[in-house]
């Protein structure tokens, strides 16, 4: 043991300082309320408080920081959409992952293998042509491969030679990636916490005060606080949060689950998709394989894991790869996806003038942390939406300009 190592663990000062400061009595009033600690209202918290001088601020959180989606998806990050609004957006989303590091003074264990989308048929691979000719027009590393391609790309696969689900080829996307989910949420918190920014966990919000079109108060179980502006971003329960202001979201929320095995020595170095068995794998830096999905068929606000649902990924999982089949699950899990009609966020403007809407994130919501924080700083600190967030505007919803992307959940991830 270093000498360094045992001294710091008899010294009078530890443990270390606290990363997050304790949650502090709530102000009568803050310039900006953020409803929600996740990625999104931390991320936001971040770049008010950097790069606008916006630290007036509080972040307030029913549970605890970061408990909710955040902690509950699987941490894929992509930039292989359907639309080009959609791309642009999440384009910029990676090239934030690429230096998050640097830009939290924080390792998010950030891990660009690439990602490969498996087609087995040759309707699939038509789509994927399209989804990369956009994707290579507007920048991003995107490229149809061949079955041969695939072999070498993931060389384990069970590519069915002949058989009902053989591989014919794939959609790489070298963008694509990982990061460790709650290394992004403590970055993001302990940087906004260092400038000024008021992080208040257990604090529920139960209430708005609204008069002459704007929010006066948002009141929560400790007390109702007077603010200049809200944002809500509260993932699974934009819903019900939005609702409470007396705006009804085009959102209906579905459990999304996945779950993971003991921990292997590395053998998986991409993230491996496949559309038409809806399963998705990737190995995480612990060795542990994370298997996901599709979204549960009904619409509830639950976290319970189910035993089709695991049936289901077992299966995709072991056709893919087949040597999986005596591995052991270590657990499952589930989260909560708020699902617009068109499979793309609500970003900007509510009906309320000083209400800003970060909803409708579905299965895609971490990979968006940071361009949706960011974004949403400059809409609220500006008071005008950048062009890149105008497309994302609920007003889509009755003027039909809807963006569809559906198609590219590649396995709702």
């Amino acid at each position: 043991m270093p000498f360094s190592l045992l001294k710091y663990g008899f010294s009078r000062t530890y443990p270390a300082r606290r990363d997050i400061p304790p949650t502090p009595e709530l102000k009568r009033y803050y310039d900006i309320v953020i409803i929600g600690g996740g990625g999104h209202g931390l991320a936001c918290a971040h770049y008010l408080s950097k790069y606008h001088g916006i630290t007036d601020v509080a972040v307030l959180e029913k549970g605890y920081l970061a408990g909710g989606n955040t902690a509950r998806n699987t941490t894929t990050i992509r930039s292989n959409y359907i639309t080009p609004e959609g791309i642009a957006f999440y384009k910029e989303g990676v090239e934030l992952y690429e230096r998050m590091s640097q830009e939290l003074d924080f390792n998010v264990m950030f891990s660009q293998r690439g990602q490969l989308t498996l087609a087995h048929t040759e309707a699939t691979l038509r789509s994927f042509k399209a989804r990369a000719a956009m994707g290579t027009h507007l920048g991003t590393r995107t490229e149809v491969v061949d079955q041969k391609e695939v072999g070498k790309l993931s060389p384990l696969l069970n590519m069915d030679y002949g058989g009902p689900l053989e591989i014919l080829g794939g959609l790489w996307h070298a963008d694509g990636g990982t990061a460790r989910h709650d290394a992004v949420a403590w970055g993001y918190a302990a940087q906004a916490s260092r400038r000024g920014v008021e992080i208040h966990q257990r604090t529920e919000v139960t209430a708005f005060e609204i008069s002459g079109g704007r929010v006066r108060k948002v009141v929560t179980d400790r007390g109702a606080i007077a603010c200049g502006q809200v944002m809500i971003a509260t993932g699974g329960m934009n819903y019900e949060t939005a609702l409470k202001a007396g705006i009804e979201l085009p959102i209906r929320c579905y459990p999304l689950q996945a779950m993971v095995t003991q921990p292997l020595k590395p053998w998986l170095h991409t993230l491996v998709s496949s559309v038409s068995l809806h399963t998705y794998l990737v190995q995480s830096s612990r060795g542990e394989v994370v298997i996901g999905g599709g979204s549960d068929p009904y619409q509830l606000y639950s976290t319970r894991s189910t035993l089709d649902m695991k049936e289901h990924l077992a299966a995709g999982a072991v056709h893919l790869f087949p040597f999986l089949q005596n591995v052991r699950l270590l657990r499952q899990w589930a989260g909560i996806t708020d699902m617009t009609p068109d499979y793309s966020p609500i970003m900007g403007a509510s009906p309320l003038a000083n209400l800003w809407l970060d909803c409708g994130w579905g299965t895609w919501g971490f990979k968006a942390t940071p361009v949706a924080g960011k974004r949403m700083a400059e809409t609220i600190a500006s008071g005008r939406v950048p062009d890149i967030l105008k497309p994302f505007s609920m007003e889509r919803f009755r003027s039909f300009r809807l963006l569809n992307e559906m198609g590219a959940t590649a396995a709702s991830h």
